[in-house]
């Protein structure tokens, strides 16, 4: 017999999330994912290259522990707590097939014509990540934090500048899937 797993309903997740920023606030910390990059650049040494990176970085140890959770709760979640197909509107699906080339919508969770391997061989794809990859991290950085840190910490604080960022990365990813991702692959 095959289980389905469902994700967690709003009414669990959302006050697991508001209890753990709670708990944070309430330590002095604040939560964040791109600042591990700055923590892990820093224990590597690269605080004798650049002033940013000079810190104590000791005192960040405990965030790391949100990203190796993170990582072991993506792979327990995925081999062990999913179907691996998501649901999603038949007209979607079609959309998705007829402009864009991805027939198993709504069939594999992560669909392989755009995540498998053989992708990488494509110079133009490569390309594409690393700029894009390049362009987050420049984001994050200007903006202070990247979009978990603003949207879920940032906010909970009431920080005027996450809102803003929070509303940046919106409009962001509006424009890129309705105006830059067309261009680029079609």
């Amino acid at each position: 017999m095959d289980l389905i797993y469902e994700p967690w309903p709003w009414y669990v997740s959302g006050p697991l999330i508001a209890l753990v920023m709670f708990i944070l606030l309430f330590a002095g910390k604040q939560f964040g994912m791109s600042s591990n990059l700055r923590t892990m650049c820093s224990i590597g040494g690269a605080g004798k290259a650049a002033d940013f990176f000079r810190f104590d970085w000791k005192k960040e140890r405990w965030n790391l522990m949100v990203v190796i959770g993170a990582v072991i709760g993506g792979f327990l979640a995925s081999h062990y707590m999913s179907n691996n197909t998501v649901e999603i509107n038949p007209d979607i699906a079609q959309k998705l097939s007829q402009e864009y080339g991805i027939d198993s919508a709504g069939e594999a969770y992560l669909p392989p014509e755009l995540f498998a391997s053989y992708q990488l061989s494509d110079p133009f794809v490569l390309g594409i990540l690393i700029l894009g990859g390049f362009l987050v991290g420049f984001g994050a950085r200007y903006a202070g934090g990247c979009t978990s840190g603003h949207a879920i910490s940032g906010l909970s604080n009431l920080q005027l500048p996450s809102l803003m960022a929070v509303i940046g990365f919106f409009i962001g990813g509006l424009v890129m899937i309705h105006l830059l991702y067309p261009l680029i692959f079609n």
